[in-house]
């Protein structure tokens, strides 16, 4: 996996501070690097994109090998309640201005989706999430799925199987009732379902998806990258 040095990143991100915030008002770090120019570089090929049944907003049951391949997928957990401005705001925030970005190049906007799952089936329901997710969800002009589970026990196999660690909360028999976590991670799935980049904070930079999205695009079809 690419590795930057971005202590600069980090330490505007931490100077952020935190409380409350809507969805897409915490701000990324300044980018203090140049992205490597798409095609010039290879991501490697990390692991198979684990499946799993969950609730798409509509209420309906989807499998997520049916969005994880087909197009390049960007997928992260998330809080629809989430607070911190370096948690989820920051990721709902670098998503909407990514997306901005792929719908000026609609040809990569067309191969490109992003998958948003909530960390905390037992809060975010169905309509939960047609509340977060907005005019965002059933876009015609871009494919932004926010899904749930059916509850935590059958989140919790899709969350060991891609390392993203959580604590979970359990009721007074030891049941787990819901899922805390802050540790930001998004996954880059190529359309073959294999995960090619895992982005922490330092990494999560509207940039450099771009152009390992155009990466990814262009891979196969094995023709240079010609989007902005």
């Amino acid at each position: 996996m690419r590795r930057w040095i971005a202590g600069a990143a980090l330490l505007a991100a931490a100077q952020l501070g935190l409380g409350a915030v809507d969805p897409g008002a915490a701000q990324a770090p300044r980018l203090e690097f140049d992205p490597l120019p798409a095609g010039s570089y290879e991501l490697q090929r990390i692991q198979a994109a684990p499946d799993a049944t969950l609730l798409d907003a509509g209420g309906r049951l989807v499998r997520l090998a049916s969005l994880s391949r087909g197009k390049v997928t960007l997928l992260t957990f998330f809080y629809t309640y989430c607070i911190d401005p370096l948690g989820c705001p920051f990721a709902y925030n670098a998503l909407s201005t990514l997306r901005q970005r792929l719908l000026r190049n609609p040809d990569i906007a067309a191969g490109t989706r992003f998958v948003s799952i909530s960390f905390d089936p037992t809060h975010d329901t169905p309509q939960a999430l047609r509340n977060y997710g907005g005019n965002f969800i059933d876009n015609r002009r871009f494919e932004w799925q926010f899904l749930t589970a059916r509850n935590v026990p059958e989140l919790m196999p899709l969350l060991n199987d891609l390392g993203q660690d959580v604590s979970v909360q359990l009721d007074e028999a030891g049941r787990p009732t819901r899922t805390l976590h802050h540790m930001l991670k998004m996954f880059l799935l190529d359309r073959d379902g294999e995960v090619r980049e895992i982005y922490t904070l330092a990494y999560l930079q509207p940039r450099v998806m771009f152009n390992d999205i155009r990466t990814l695009l262009a891979e196969r079809a094995g023709t240079p990258p010609s989007a902005r």
